[in-house]
């Protein structure tokens, strides 16, 4: 029977005089007409997380009708959007803006492969140095352009599944799939990165002397909006001041672990990745 993992003591126990500002401020940039949700799910993840202040910052379009459907905690940014409904490179100067008073910031889900938001994305990754979550198109947006996550002066943490790996390093997935351990450190050593490789028994490396092997999680979480779970607890870790190893380590255990409290409830056949944000806090309990 696997031994449940305590949290570290910052993340279960509050001083009584605290407020949300000592819980850091997220900022997450996701979300495009075709994939709203992606957004939704990343934002509530983070809260439920413990991050103090999360907003999101989406095209405007979407503005009220995420309004209409999100938790009322989130917070919405929105921004200029090309005629395909994603972020344009017009919404920088607002980003940036925003970006001073943020703490951390998580970009890629559910943004589109709009080539205008690529720039955005790169731009944004390039300008910011305050810790950051690159997933999804966040990491589609990098290929070909890697010399920006070895110039960075922030924590950085990728968290790629097998194809998004074999993409953004130009690699055979087969020789990934045989090789994770060895592919993983190598990555994050040579782009200065905390890499996550997502899947059956994901990886959490810093490519140096940190290596973590998660044994929670199930084949249930193989769906829509699980990794966007993922990336939302990740960036909460990191807002409320874990380093960025010890964030996506523990993060990734405590979604695997959630997960695996939900497919108890659900099923594995009959889990959605908003059945693992529910069970967040069910984690939460078991880790204490």
């Amino acid at each position: 029977m696997l031994k449940t993992m305590r949290l570290p003591t910052q993340l279960l126990h509050r001083k009584a005089d605290s407020h949300k500002g000592d819980y850091g401020n997220v900022l997450i940039l996701a979300g495009s007409s075709r994939f709203s949700g992606a957004a939704l799910l990343c934002a509530e993840s983070a809260l439920r997380s413990g991050a103090g202040l999360v907003t999101v910052g989406i095209p405007a379009s979407l503005n009220i009708p995420l309004i209409k459907n999100k938790a009322k905690e989130v917070m919405t940014l929105p921004l200029p959007e090309t005629r395909l409904g994603t972020l344009s490179l017009a919404a920088f100067s607002k980003i940036n803006l925003f970006l001073k008073n943020a703490d951390v910031l998580i970009i890629g889900p559910g943004l589109g492969n709009n080539q205008q938001t690529y720039a955005l994305i790169r731009k944004i990754i390039k300008k910011t140095t305050l810790p950051i979550v690159i997933d999804a198109d966040g990491l589609n947006a990098l290929v070909h352009y890697l010399e920006i996550l070895k110039n960075h002066q922030g924590e950085v943490i990728l968290t790629p599944h097998t194809k998004e790996m074999a993409r953004l390093f130009e690699m055979d997935i087969d020789f990934i799939k045989k090789n994770r351990k060895l592919v993983a450190k190598k990555y994050a050593k040579d782009y200065n990165s905390i890499i996550i490789l997502k899947g059956h028994q994901s990886i959490v490396t810093d490519g140096d002397r940190k290596f973590y092997i998660n044994k929670t999680g199930n084949p249930g979480m193989a769906t829509a909006g699980s990794g966007d779970v993922l990336s939302g607890i990740v960036g909460a870790f990191l807002a409320q001041g874990l380093d960025a190893f010890c964030a996506a380590k523990y993060a990734t255990y405590v979604h695997g672990l959630a997960g695996d409290i939900a497919a108890f409830d659900k099923t594995q056949l009959g889990l959605i990745a908003s059945d693992i944000i529910n069970r967040i806090p069910d984690a939460f309990k078991k880790c204490n």
